[in-house]
Formats: C-alpha cells, structure tokens, sequence
C-alpha cells in the first residue's frame, strides 16, 4: 500500500512496498528551496528510508527546482549516502526531466554509495529497474 510516509511545502516522502522503494516526489516550490532546507529534506527521506522494510531509493525530480548552486553534496556524501549504505540500500533511481545527459547511461555507484545509481525519463522504467 503506498503511503505518504512525510510532506511538507517542498515535496513528499512516500512509501512504496509494491515498487520496493521509498520515494522523494519534489514540488515545483523547491525554486525557493535552499540548501538547509535541501539537507533537512534529505535528512527526513533517510529517516523515512531507515524505517522501511524497501531496499530501494527513488526520487522524482521532474519538478525539481532548487538551483543546483546551492547544493551541498559533500554534506550528504557525508550524512546521507552513509546511513542509506547502513541501511542496506540496494539501488537508487532518478526519474528526469527529458534532456537531462546521465538519462539512460549505465549505473553507478556515485561518491561514498555501496549501490549503483541510474537516471531515468519515466518512472516505469526507473521501477523496471527497480524491480529486476
């Protein structure tokens, strides 16, 4: 049963048993998102994850808007991607806006990850994945 597991004005956390993963949807509103708010999101997604019984990370950055600027991804290299590896994540998949260059490549396991990452036009494809 899929559940919306957490939400809040940048996106929703939701629990999807059926797809074996757990699943950021990002809003529109993440324009306005900075990089605190960005990690606080992230941190709430692996608490998320940790509690699950999935094996699976997914993210729909479809609607994605944070300016990539203001990322820090040093910081979840260093607070996330671990806690996802001690949780046992087993693969992470992306669903992208078309155009988006890593769309269709081969996975990989992308900085501190014990799991492979691939990016995806559509969501049946990343669960496809996902699922195999």
């Amino acid at each position: 049963m899929v559940q919306v597991v957490y939400s809040d004005q940048w996106g929703d956390v939701v629990d999807r048993p059926e797809d074996d993963c757990v699943e950021i949807r990002w809003f529109d509103t993440t324009s306005q998102m900075d990089g605190n708010d960005f990690s606080e999101f992230l941190t709430r997604y692996v608490e998320q994850f940790e509690q699950s019984n999935c094996n699976n990370g997914m993210i729909d950055a479809v609607q994605f808007k944070m300016d990539f600027a203001k990322m820090n991804m040093g910081w979840r290299d260093i607070h996330i991607v671990p806690r996802y590896n001690a949780a046992g994540m087993k693969k992470f998949a992306f669903v992208m806006p078309q155009g988006m260059p890593a769309i269709g490549k081969a996975p990989v396991n992308e900085g501190p990850a014990n799991f492979p990452t691939a990016y995806f036009a559509t969501r049946a494809e990343a669960v496809a994945w996902l699922k195999a």
